[in-house]
């Protein structure tokens, strides 16, 4: 029988619409104003600490909606922006240095529909608003890195080929040597001139002493290393946080811009963000007296370090390996359920760490974890000055020569390893970063685009209705529930996927699609008159009408969806919002234009002797 579909395929089509309307669902409910309580460096807020967020909110008179300890972080929800930012003043005071205190908007999804993976669309910064940082690079400790770079390679270079030399000493922006002989200079400025072309290189044969120093190229070329490295770290590890749609980029000659919309963890992505960490590994004096360098008397080539618990150690100050040449790390547990990070490293430090280990099995090696933090001082140039800290994680026996792939333990809780995991897979800064200005983006701004946009759209849809039902009658309505439809499944989709945003250039996007789903219904609705006129039987040309232009519509949105995915693969920010809203309008409106459509037509009119129809 023409125009009738059995009723699975009815019964699935209107399982598939109302599964989006019920993932559509969730925006409907709104968002809530709430201060997230979360630990710093690993630690996880407990019951204990949702007991004295409790005692402080109600020693300072605030009402809150609800309360919840969730996976290690407390999050407060209440009914205005008022008690929101009074809470956050009084918590940030109360709660001291051991947790991060941040502000956030929580969905008030019900938790039925949380169960089963509801939740709202993301909504870009500039409609939800979000937090905006403004960094800065210290350039001077970019260069004070690579001036100790060089001292290492000196060494490393001089030892390889036999020269003797009595020190290797960094001085203002140049690396001094001092040879024996004037063999050992000689030969030294031959070899360091061969391999370093972009140093000057000056000698002193009374003194024995070569001088490489930087020139304004080399110390231009490590400035703008330093902060493009630590652009394409910071994008690594917003990519770590998984936010979506972030924008980082440079602003002058030592700042980096980062927007990060709709944040749900703001105190985590500042931590992670602002963390300048790596690690080191170091061989542990053995020889030397601990206890006189506990009292002050450090011997010259040893360092004198402690661990998380106070614990102290003397280690040698000549580094094995740095944080540099790591390419990846997972945290895990080992044999005995203890947290460990396993690290893989490059090439080259895979080559450092056989050739430090080889003459060292037997002795112990210290894993140091180094973080700068910023201080409130500053130096005679203007840049933030950094407190360096240093801490052992681990001492363990080296048991065999290691090579590109180990692990090390000791990292404290899960959390902690998953922590330090995270920042060395994402990259240890070339130079410390900090946060000079911390911008929340009001909503205000994202309020009026919102209804703005919303607007546009309702208005699009409205004239596009009163038009369909003026000029196509009830099958105008037919294309109207089809306009529907699509409208609710783009939402649905769009709250589906967890990296989908939508942006204002999004909302372009499904104005645009409502145009384009129109006009799959105008070319069947059309060829359905043009069947009737040449005197075909109302089912005749309702059946020829859709088979018809089936073809028509399917090549037309399959170029547009080509041209689209082409812009989400090579577009930024607002283009790729624009796209993703575009490719996922043009799957769904070719859905319910013709099988959504045509469902209905079929259960309106199919399988029945028509005369007349209202088209």
């Amino acid at each position: 029988m023409l125009n009738k579909y059995p009723l699975w395929k009815t019964l699935m089509v209107a399982m598939i619409v109302a599964l989006g309307a019920l993932y559509a669902t969730p925006n409907l409910y709104g968002e809530s104003p709430a201060v997230q309580v979360s630990g710093l460096r690993g630690v996880e807020a407990d019951a204990a600490t949702l007991d004295s967020v409790k005692a402080h909110l109600e020693e300072s008179k605030l009402s809150y909606d609800s309360i919840a300890l969730e996976k290690g972080q407390i999050l407060t929800r209440f009914n205005n922006t008022e008690e929101q930012l009074k809470a956050r003043d009084v918590l940030d005071d109360k709660l001291g240095k051991k947790f991060s205190v941040a502000l956030n908007l929580t969905p008030n999804t019900p938790d039925w529909l949380a169960a089963i993976g509801g939740s709202p669309m993301k909504l870009g910064l500039d409609l939800s608003g979000g937090v905006s940082f403004l960094m800065e690079v210290n350039m001077k400790e970019a260069i004070n890195k690579a001036k100790v770079g060089m001292v290492s390679d000196f060494r490393g270079d001089l030892r390889n080929e036999k020269i003797r030399y009595r020190s290797v000493k960094e001085a203002n922006n140049s690396v001094v040597v001092v040879f024996r002989k004037i063999e050992d200079l000689e030969a030294g400025q031959s070899l360091l001139k061969k391999r370093y072309r972009d140093l000057l290189l000056s000698t002193d044969d009374d003194t024995l002493t070569l001088t490489a120093k930087m020139t304004e190229q080399k110390l231009k070329e490590i400035r703008e290393y330093a902060l493009q490295q630590n652009i394409t770290i910071i994008r690594n590890r917003v990519n770590e946080l998984g936010v979506a749609e972030p924008l980082v980029q440079r602003q002058g000659k030592k700042h980096i811009v980062i927007e990060l919309p709709g944040v749900q963890d703001t105190a985590k992505a500042k931590e992670i963000l602002n963390a300048t960490a790596t690690i080191e590994f170091r061989l542990v004096d053995t020889e030397g007296d601990l206890s006189n360098a506990i009292n002050g008397r450090v011997p010259a080539n040893s360092i004198l370090l402690t661990d998380k618990d106070g614990r102290p150690s003397l280690l040698k100050k000549r580094v094995m390996l740095t944080g540099d040449h790591i390419t990846d790390a997972k945290s895990g547990f080992d044999e005995y359920s203890r947290p460990q990070v396993n690290i893989s490293l490059d090439s080259a430090g895979g080559s450092k760490m056989s050739s430090g280990t080889k003459s060292n099995i037997g002795k112990p090696m210290a894993t140091v974890f180094i973080e700068y933090k910023a201080t409130d001082k500053k130096d005679a140039e203007g840049n933030i000055i950094f407190e360096k800290n240093q801490e052992i994680i681990s001492i363990a026996t080296i048991q065999s020569r290691l090579g590109k792939t180990f692990r090390i333990t000791g990292a404290g809780s899960a959390a902690e390893a998953h922590n330090l995991a995270l920042l060395l897979r994402a990259g240890a800064l070339i130079a410390p970063i900090t946060i000079v200005e911390e911008r929340t983006v009001g909503p205000t701004l994202g309020a009026e685009n919102v209804k703005l946009g919303f607007e546009a759209i309702l208005m699009g849809f409205g004239l596009v209705f009163i038009f369909m039902m003026i000029y196509y009658r009830a099958f105008g309505v037919v294309a109207n529930l089809a306009l529907g439809a699509n409208l609710v499944l783009i939402v649905g989709v769009m709250s589906m996927i967890p990296g989908a945003t939508l942006t204002l250039p999004g909302m372009a996007g499904i104005v645009l699609t409502v145009g384009m789903a129109v006009d799959a219904n105008v070319l069947i609705f059309e060829r359905i008159r043009e069947e009737m006129r040449e005197g075909k039987t109302i089912q005749q040309s309702i059946h020829q009408g859709y088979e018809a232009a089936f073809s028509t519509i399917i090549d037309a949105n399959i170029t547009t969806l080509i041209a689209a995915l082409i812009l989400f693969a090579i577009g930024t920010g607002p283009v790729k919002g624009f796209a993703v809203t575009l490719s996922i309008g043009i799957i769904t409106s070719m859905f319910t234009s013709v099988v959504a459509s045509r469902t209905v037509v079929n259960a309106v009119w199919g399988g029945k002797r028509l005369d007349k129809l209202s088209i």
